[in-house]
């Protein structure tokens, strides 16, 4: 079976100042491990990057003692920026690192990105990881994989997320298609549409695996993550509960938030078995 894991994006409101005692890093890990799982992907957690040697030790540990081993995600392709995660990867026995194309205003074109990522291979190479750039809206898929083609180095690949290329007006099934020789990580993320109120336009939001409009059975079989040792780590993006009394929106977002993960887990055991 492949191997599952879960995002912080899968804590992001039991993570967040909006709820009266949020979770840390290692609180998720715990959580991670509490579930039967063995992966978390720490991803846009910049807290991290000023984590000292010892601080890092003190995480590895809780990992390790928990049985869940770790990946990270940042964002951008700065090679300096890289490195610093690099750093981070070694201390915490990391083998996949998330980033993206662009990073706030700093956005490359593609041979300023191809530079960028020919400069830091062989520092992948050394550390033995694999970077994995995502799949979003402000890249084309077309763009993206012209140059993980381009290069066509086997630590530089794709982190398939066909969910936020939907706000670039690509399909999901196109999307996959296209990557699909290039994924190293796959961000399983169920989504759907609905009017707003009055039918006065839509609201795009995630939904527990299966109860939303992914058709990941295809993917999975065109994907063949078993196989090819492509990790499924699994994200949300869950509204906040803003229709409920004030008093009761954190409890109720952060208990949809766990019934979510269990439904999703759930739903890619049986799938996966």
């Amino acid at each position: 079976m492949s191997r599952i894991g879960l995002s912080s994006y899968a804590f992001f409101w039991r993570s967040s100042d909006r709820v009266p005692k949020p979770l840390g890093v290692e609180d998720m890990v715990r959580e991670t491990a509490a579930l039967g799982v063995d992966l978390l992907q720490l991803c846009d957690v910049p807290a991290l990057e000023e984590y000292s040697d010892e601080q890092l030790a003190s995480l590895r540990a809780v990992a390790d003692a928990a049985g869940v081993a770790l990946e990270l995600g940042t964002r951008g392709t700065d090679p300096a920026h890289l490195r610093r995660w690099l750093r981070l990867a070694r201390a915490l026995d990391v083998v996949l690192l998330r980033s993206m194309w662009t990073s706030g205003e700093d956005r490359p074109d593609r041979e300023e990105t191809l530079r960028r990522l020919r400069e830091i291979a062989p520092e992948l190479e050394e550390a033995g990881v694999t970077l994995a750039l995502e799949t979003y809206e402000q890249v084309s898929t077309a763009d993206l994989v012209d140059v993980i083609a381009t290069l066509d180095h086997p630590r530089i690949r794709i982190c398939l997320d066909p969910a936020n290329t939907v706000a670039n007006l690509e399909l999901p099934e196109d999307v996959t298609a296209r990557c699909a020789p290039y994924v190293a990580n796959w961000h399983v993320k169920d989504f759907d549409f609905s009017r707003n109120p009055g039918w006065v336009g839509f609201v795009y939001t995630g939904t527990a695996l299966g109860d939303g409009r992914l058709d990941y059975d295809a993917m999975l079989v065109l994907l063949r993550p078993a196989e090819r040792g492509i990790t499924q780590i699994i994200e949300f993006w869950l509204p906040w509960q803003d229709t409920v009394p004030a008093a009761e929106q954190a409890l109720v977002t952060t208990r949809l938030e766990a019934e979510w993960t269990r439904t999703t887990l759930d739903q890619l055991r049986r799938r996966n078995s």
